[in-house]
């Protein structure tokens, strides 16, 4: 063999070298929120920050739409993955929409019921009577409060319920409701810095549901189960640096949540850390079976669903690191 036979075929081999050494090539992922950019998305902003998702070879693009429309766009497999709330993923296969939770981002369900302090109104019991203000008849919001409501024994007729949007800070502020059913890390925050001293009932402490995380589809599981489990994978990395380092996650989403380093950086500190509160597990991701039962018992008792569902083709927690 010559010296130039030897160069060319130890160029070769290095170039191969190098091609097996490079990143998978990216595809992009756009993947539903179900809510506005905020610090409260800080898991995700790190991991995609800190190469987490491009290490795996996915290119996320984050879509702030409605919590539903991303439900039914992956249950059609027209997207992989999405941000819902554990109640979702019920509603959707009750309606034969083949979606699958694979991770579980809160532990504990981030719904509460707020009221000034001054109102009297200092647990479920006390909600009896009482106008309270809600978006919808829909969402976390309703199962929260319907299951703050059904574990005090309070049936829905003995309240009256006001469907006044997002709007919650205002109509409390203004005396339109007496309490409202709320994101446990949004609302009371804001209320307190403006000055006002409110009493929170935590949907937690009353009952353990299936809180929010990710979901993704039948089919994707199927044919791709190693995507599933990157992606899995990626977020969760995200997850654990912003529990271990608040302040840096912070930082990072101040390139993410527009105006952020404008807003009032107490409070939304203290946002991410009462959201990390809420993802805290001895293993982070894992689906609590419990969890589960409770909350397709709620929609049975709201007849939201009409039959049990199998739980075990709704949750699955073998994608976890």
């Amino acid at each position: 063999m010559t010296k130039r036979q030897m160069t060319t075929i130890l160029g070769f081999a290095l170039l191969l070298s190098a091609c097996s050494n490079q990143t998978e090539p990216s595809q992009t992922i756009r993947l539903p929120m179900g809510y506005i950019p905020s610090v409260q998305y800080a898991p995700f902003y790190v991991a995609v920050e800190r190469g987490y998702f491009a290490e795996v070879g996915i290119e996320l693009e984050f879509d702030y739409s409605f919590e539903t429309d991303g439900v039914a766009l992956v249950g059609a497999g027209e997207l992989p993955f999405a941000v819902v709330s554990g109640e979702q993923v019920l509603l959707a296969r009750a309606q034969g929409l083949p979606v699958v939770f694979v991770a579980a981002w809160y532990q504990d369900y981030p719904v509460a019921v707020v009221a000034k302090a001054e109102s009297g109104i200092q647990d479920a019991a006390d909600l009896e009577g009482k106008r309270i203000g809600l978006p919808g008849l829909f969402g976390a919001n309703y199962i929260g409060l319907r299951a703050i409501l059904n574990a005090a024994g309070v049936a829905e007729e003995n309240v009256t319920l006001d469907s006044i949007g997002f709007n919650q800070v205002a109509a409390l502020a203004a005396d339109q409701v007496e309490a409202a059913s709320v994101y446990l890390t949004n609302e009371p925050l804001q209320l307190e810095a403006l000055g006002y001293e409110v009493n929170v009932i935590r949907v937690a402490d009353y009952v353990n549901l299936a809180a929010n995380g990710l979901l993704t589809n039948e089919q994707t599981i199927a044919e791709d189960p190693d995507l599933v489990r990157a992606f899995v994978g990626a977020f969760m990395r995200g997850v654990a640096d912003t529990i271990a380092d608040p302040d840096a996650a912070y930082e990072i989403s101040k390139g993410y949540v527009e105006d952020l380093d404008e807003a009032d950086e107490a409070v939304q500190k203290q946002v991410l850390a009462l959201s990390i509160e809420l993802w805290q597990a001895e293993r982070l991701g894992e689906a609590q079976p419990a969890a589960w039962e409770n909350m397709q018992a709620v929609l049975l008792n709201m007849d939201l669903i009409s039959v049990p569902l199998d739980l075990n083709a709704a949750y699955t927690n073998e994608f976890l690191p």
